[in-house]
């Protein structure tokens, strides 16, 4: 659901702002995924709204505390192939 929302959002805004934030779901992958799921919404997460510039990948504004260090690990991780 998140995918197909950030596909639409991009799609009508895209040309117009830059998406700051929005990496990843920092209300349930990032705290409760898995590493995996973590880095596939990560891949996702670039290649919606990287697509033609006009992104800064982020977390929104922090890291919160329930976040297993090995999502945060996943996240790095994910980026440094993209």
């Amino acid at each position: 659901m998140i995918i197909k929302q950030c596909r639409l959002l991009k799609k009508k805004y895209g040309d117009r702002i830059i998406f700051w934030g929005g990496g990843v779901d920092t209300q349930r992958v990032f705290p409760f995924g898995t590493p995996e799921q973590v880095k596939e919404q990560v891949k996702h997460q670039c290649e919606i709204f990287n697509n033609n510039g006009g992104f800064v990948f982020n977390t929104i504004h922090k890291i919160q505390a329930n976040v297993p260090f090995n999502n945060v690990v996943a996240m790095l991780d994910a980026l440094k192939k993209l």
